[in-house]
Parts: structure tokens; sequence; C-alpha cells
């Protein structure tokens, strides 16, 4: 019964590039053309950072440019379609980058107050993405207990992280031993609020905690 109205809900809601804006020509391409040829893609072995508690940090996507832009309209424009594609890069820069095997995905949680007001949470969106290419459980594992300032609005490392010092814990009950574990986030600068996370999920006996985003900062 939906398939038919296809054409004409393209006509009355465009499908467009979530990284510059195109009108795309099919729903099922995700992104235009263009784009997945300039977009600044990680190349294999860029995709690592050092970051506090995980053995690695992936990203398929540097974070500027049209990628900066495809952020802000999936986290500030109800772009939480845009999760589908988003996921989908992120599953394959997982398969791509880490060879070893994983017991679960999860996310960074918002607040409550910046859920309210947001509608979703981008990160619970992109991990459930993630684990149903993957085939991993997407599981929620972590709990905000306090709102905090924006972090790409603080200038300084030290800023950010006494931003999240101690403003994220494990959920009551969850037990993690020996688990391996893919802890997911929209984006990766500092790296502060990735480490406090995975400082939570290491105290809950995860043998191993993978960061991967959707894009990272130099």
């Amino acid at each position: 019964m939906i398939r038919p109205l296809a054409p004409l809900l393209a006509l009355v809601y465009p499908a467009r590039c979530p990284f510059c804006g195109r009108v795309l020509e099919r729903w099922e391409d995700g992104m235009c053309d263009t784009c997945q040829r300039v977009l600044p893609w990680v190349e294999p072995g860029e995709a690592q950072r050092e970051v506090d508690g995980c053995v690695r940090c992936l990203a398929p996507l540097w974070y500027r440019d049209g990628v900066r832009e495809g952020v802000r309209r999936y986290k500030f424009q109800h772009g939480r379609g845009h999760s589908r594609l988003f996921g989908a890069l992120m599953a394959q820069c997982l398969a791509r980058d880490w060879a070893e095997p994983a017991d679960l995905v999860t996310w960074v949680p918002l607040s409550r107050k910046r859920l309210r007001a947001r509608g979703y949470d981008q990160a619970e969106l992109l991990a459930r993405r993630v684990g149903e290419v993957t085939g991993l459980p997407a599981v929620p594992t972590l709990e905000k207990r306090r709102h905090t300032r924006v972090q790409s609005r603080l200038g300084t490392e030290g800023a950010r992280q006494a931003n999240v010092a101690g403003a994220y814990a494990c959920l009551p009950g969850v037990e993690l031993s020996g688990k391996r574990v893919v802890l997911v986030d929209d984006v990766a600068t500092s790296g502060a609020t990735l480490a406090q996370c995975a400082a939570c999920l290491r105290a809950a006996g995860a043998a191993r905690v993978v960061a991967l985003t959707l894009a990272r900062a130099k």
C-alpha cells in the first residue's frame, strides 16, 4: 500500500543530501554523488586517536566542511532520519578498521533536559543503526546525571574535561564483566566525553571499549 505512494511523497517531501542539502533522485541514495566524492573521508589507519579508556577511537569522516553541516542538520534541524545513513557509514568503518569481535553497542546519552528539547537522542539512533547493520545488540548502559554545557562551545581541553567530570554513570544493574563494548557518539573532539563514559563502562567490568563516532576533529 505504501510503495505506490513513494513517487508522490518524493515530490512533496524530496529526500535531500544531509551534507549539502541537494535534492536526491531517490530516497535510498542517502547522499549525493558529489559529497560521496569530496567529503573528507578518513583513510584506513587514520581513524585513530588517543582517548583514555578506549583501545581505539574510530570514525569514517573528519569533522569539517560539509560534515560539520551534516551533523548540525542531524542534531538541530529535526534530521533524525539521517541516522540511517550516518549509522551505516559508522558500521562500515567499524568493520574496516576493527577486526576483533565485539559483544554489544552502547551510546553516550543526552541529559534529560536536552532530550526533552531535541525530542530524540542522536547517539542512541546512531548506535541502534550500527547494531542493525552489524548484528550487535544495542544496549543502554549509561545515564547522564546532570546537565552540562555544550562541549563544542568550550575553548580548552581542560574546560571540556571539567565540564563532563562526574556527569555520567552506568545505569543501575548494568554488568559488563568481560564484555567488549562499542561506545557510540556523534562527534569526537577532545575525547573528554568518551573518556568519561569509557571509565564508567570499565568500572562496570568491560574488558575493552572501542569508541565509534560519525566524525572526529584532528
